[in-house]
């Protein structure tokens, strides 16, 4: 089953049991694939790499968000992000701990011989190729540094 029919049929599952939160998050998440979708100038379906891009994308912006407000003391606004943030991640597929990531970053470090900061660009690559989505790019970021210097 694609994305936009999960998201569909959670977003009439949402309506009926009216919780609010929930379909403001799905529907942010059918907007951004809509949104991707025209972008490409087809009606096709867009990859499953995109949609998790895209749905990454809104989990780091709600993050932020949430970091935001919660700076600001306002507990009434960022309540309502890390509920979004939960029921988007249900779509997201399972991410890997950072031990997980830094066993596969420092295999792909001893396969391809790198050393120093200065491969850090050809690392990053590999690795968020191989853990497609699996792990946010700044927590295999850091790992990459820590392991290079």
């Amino acid at each position: 089953m694609s994305l936009a029919t999960q998201i569909m049929d959670s977003m009439k599952d949402a309506m009926r049991a009216k919780d609010t939160v929930a379909l403001e998050a799905l529907r942010a998440i059918k907007s951004e694939i809509l949104i991707a979708q025209t972008a490409s100038g087809s009606k096709e379906e867009i990859s499953e790499v995109d949609e998790i891009k895209i749905l990454q994308k809104l989990v780091k912006m709600r993050k932020d968000s949430y970091e935001i407000f919660t700076a600001q003391n306002r507990a009434d606004l960022a309540e309502p992000e890390l509920a979004q943030i939960a029921v988007i991640e249900k779509f997201l597929p399972a991410q890997l701990s950072e031990a997980e990531v830094e066993a596969i970053v420092a295999k792909i470090i001893e396969e391809t011989g790198a050393s120093g900061i200065a491969a850090m660009g050809k690392v990053m690559g590999l690795a968020a190729a191989q853990i497609g989505g699996q792990a946010e790019g700044k927590t295999i970021s850091t790992i990459v540094k820590k392991l290079l210097v």
